[in-house]
Order: C-alpha cells, then structure tokens, then sequence
C-alpha cells in the first residue's frame, strides 16, 4: 500500500472501512462528522490530506440524503485541504432507482447524484453492483462497478448442491445478465420470472419462464428493499414446484417490515453482502441471513487503483 492513502469513513459504514483498513495494513483516517442544532452537516478531517490519495467510504443508505449530503461536504474539505485525488467509495449507491423517466415530469435523480459528486471534486467512484449500468454513463469520472456474483457464486458452490438440480433465478427480465453470469460459475441453467409492478415496492408475478419443478432455486438480485417482491416472486417459485428456494442479494436495504415478511417466507437463506450494515437488532429477529464482506474487494480495488493495476481481477 502507498504510504500516500488515506481512508476515511463517515458514519454510514465504519465497520466496513475498519475491516478494509485492516486489509490494507494501514490505519482509518481521523475525521469528524458533527451537527448544528439545526441538523447542518460539518465534516472536518483530523490530519493532513495535502497530496494525498484520500478515499471516503460511505454508502447513501437510509438516512439517504443526509448520509449523501456527509460525502459532498467531506468532498469539499478534502478538495480544500489540497487533496492529491478524492476518491469515493460509495458500496450502495443510493437513488439508483431513479435512472430514467419512466412517466412524464419525472426526474433522473441518479444523474443528478453523479452531477453533484463530480462538481464538488469527486475524482473516481467505486461501488458495487449499479441498480442501472447506464448509470456508469452519467459520470465524466472514472467509475469501477464491481459485481459481488463471484463471491455468491463461491459461497453457493461450497453448498455441493447436486448439478443437476440448481437452477439459477433472474426476479425479472432486467436482471438476466446478472443471473446468466452466476448460472455459468455453476453450470447451471437460468429461469425467470415474468412479473409486472402495478407500482413501487408492489408486484404482481405472472408465470416462470423456465423450469423448476423439483429444484434448488438460486435467486439473484441487486437489491431487497421491503422484501414483498422478493418473497412473492420466491412464492411463485415454490407454487410452480421447486424443492428449495435461496436467494442471493447484493444491496440489504431491508425497509418497513421486511425481515418479518423474510421469516414467513419459503426462502431458506438470504445470502447478503455488507454493502448497507444490518443493525444487530435486524440480525437478531432471524436465523435465515448470511451476510459476506465486501472488505477485501474493496481493498484489492484500492491496492490496484494506488499501483495502476488493472482492477478486473477483483
């Protein structure tokens, strides 16, 4: 590791960043996060960023706004202390959802997003699985968006399900690529259901396109949000006969109720990432969770970034 790095964390990810640090070999960064009385944002880094390389770790999870208004404040600081390069490393990329109009008068937030990182000195973004790729598009910065797949692909393999039984589950047309991708690091074939949403966080699943009857379902999707998708679709599953259904998720944003709608569900296990910290109080009211890190693919893309290595590998 370049003696030059610094790595922040603000408030949205702190036993993530301590875990990456402990990758690198190099100490968190001192910084303070405060409020006004009148909830204003300050940050202030505690040492010297003058030339160096500084990487900020937050990802834009719930509280969203206030957790992004820490990153564009701790952008300008840094930029004002002479950083060498402001480089965020944002696991969840919040507003995502947003990547098109979708119905007239709408707004494209997750361009505006990238708009306002870029203008306030933003350097390079690393994150994790993009609700949308085209979001890749809207910065002028470089952007590496890592995959989490391989890792779940590892973990499902280790499982010594037989071959012959796994199929692997896109939850909509939109997620094939990401499923087809875990299909191969399992030999397995892919299916998808064919849903509609009649509106936000509300679904209405009409058919399987592929067969599962008498097989280990392998879910795959970015993100779990209130969970009445994913657990309709794993419903639908289990009506057209598959014997055990898995999921695999990258983003847990697990909103409203929906660690209990998980726990009445016909999934087996939820196989989770770090991107967005579950609280202890989440863990604790379920056995059917498995979280993995992201820790050292963060700090493999650092090591790569800071020697002007290819990043692919990771």
């Amino acid at each position: 590791m370049v003696k030059e790095t610094v790595v922040f964390a603000l408030t949205a990810n702190v036993e993530l960043a301590n875990a990456v640090c402990k990758e690198l070999g190099v100490p968190l960064g001192k910084i303070k996060v405060e409020h006004f009385a009148d909830g204003e944002i300050i940050v202030e880094p505690q040492q010297s960023v003058r030339g160096r390389d500084v990487f900020i770790i937050q990802s834009t999870c719930t509280p969203v706004t206030e957790h992004l208004m820490e990153v564009l404040v701790c952008i300008d600081a840094c930029k004002r202390a002479s950083a060498g390069s402001i480089n965020i490393v944002m696991p969840y990329y919040g507003y995502a959802r947003q990547d098109r109009k979708a119905k007239p008068r709408q707004p494209i937030t997750s361009k505006l997003v990238a708009n306002l990182l870029v203008t306030a000195g933003a350097n390079r973004i690393l994150t994790f699985d993009l609700h949308a790729a085209q979001i890749q598009g809207y910065f002028d910065i470089p952007i590496d968006d890592l995959t989490v797949v391989p890792m779940l692909g590892q973990y499902f393999r280790e499982k010594n399900f037989p071959n012959d039984e796994v199929v692997v589950i896109s939850p909509d047309h939109g997620g094939v690529v990401r499923a087809r991708r875990l299909a191969d690091m399992l030999d397995a074939p892919i299916a998808i259901i064919d849903k509609r949403r009649p509106k936000p966080n509300m679904v209405e699943a009409q058919n399987v396109i592929g067969d599962v009857d008498g097989k280990i379902c392998i879910v795959v999707d970015d993100i779990c949000d209130t969970a009445g998708t994913l657990c309709a679709g794993c419903q639908i599953l289990k009506d057209h006969g598959a014997k055990d259904v898995y999921v695999g998720i990258t983003h847990p944003i697990f909103s409203k109720d929906a660690i209990d709608k998980i726990n009445k569900s016909v999934i087996k296990e939820l196989v989770v990432t770090d991107t967005i910290p579950m609280s202890e109080e989440k863990k604790a009211q379920t056995d059917k969770i498995t979280v993995l890190s992201i820790a050292n693919m963060i700090a493999e893309t650092i090591d790569s970034i800071e020697n002007h290595t290819p990043v692919s590998h990771v």
